[in-house]
């Protein structure tokens, strides 16, 4: 048998994510503003054909997880706290949300939870390899960004074909139908069975 280290790297993303689901599930996105960074976890309860099969389940897995880091700590640097990237994040997803034509807001829930900054990625990825969210796994996307007018002869994303609607996103090229990432969809549900 071998001892137990708290510092493991299981053990530590574990323990981030057992504090994040332990916290409620709130509408998204949330009621109130909030200050910090951290990690998140997006769920559907809503009727879109494809996602019956997880939304059924007793107990819905996420549909989508994500970070926000601190501003500047994708090039190193450090802004002092008191920002407010998880609450903006979770907002700005929100707005993805409304834009489209086979969703409805009112339909998510999310958690959410700060987390001191050198720990976000690491939940995120744990998030990311326990529950194989589909908005993560297989229809891609969601938390693109418009990329830019020198950037435009990128393909249009899995989850802008599957949920048509935000502006930017119609500009970009489809390299597969909506019939085609369904089954993709469909095809990964049912491995994961």
């Amino acid at each position: 048998m071998q001892a137990y280290d708290p510092l493991d790297y299981e053990n530590l993303a574990r323990s981030v994510v057992q504090a994040l689901l332990s916290g409620p599930q709130v509408q998204l996105p949330p009621s109130e503003t909030f200050e910090g960074a951290g990690v998140y976890a997006i769920y559907y309860h809503g009727d879109f054909t494809g996602y019956s099969r997880f939304v059924k389940a007793d107990s819905p897995p996420p549909i989508y997880v994500g970070k926000a880091v601190p501003a500047g700590a994708r090039k190193g640097g450090r802004r002092p706290s008191g920002g407010r990237e998880l609450y903006q994040r979770l907002k700005q997803h929100a707005k993805n949300v409304e834009q489209v034509k086979n969703l409805e807001l009112n339909h998510f829930t999310c958690r959410y939870l700060v987390v001191v900054p050198v720990w976000i990625t690491l939940a995120e990825r744990f998030l990311v390899e326990h529950y194989k969210p589909v908005w993560n796994v297989v229809v891609d996307g969601f938390g693109n960004h418009d990329p830019g007018a020198g950037r435009r002869a990128m393909k249009r994303p899995r989850w802008d074909i599957l949920h048509p609607g935000r502006p930017w996103a119609a500009k970009l090229t489809a390299e597969e139908s909506f019939e085609q990432v369904l089954q993709r969809l469909q095809d990964f549900l049912k491995q994961e069975d």
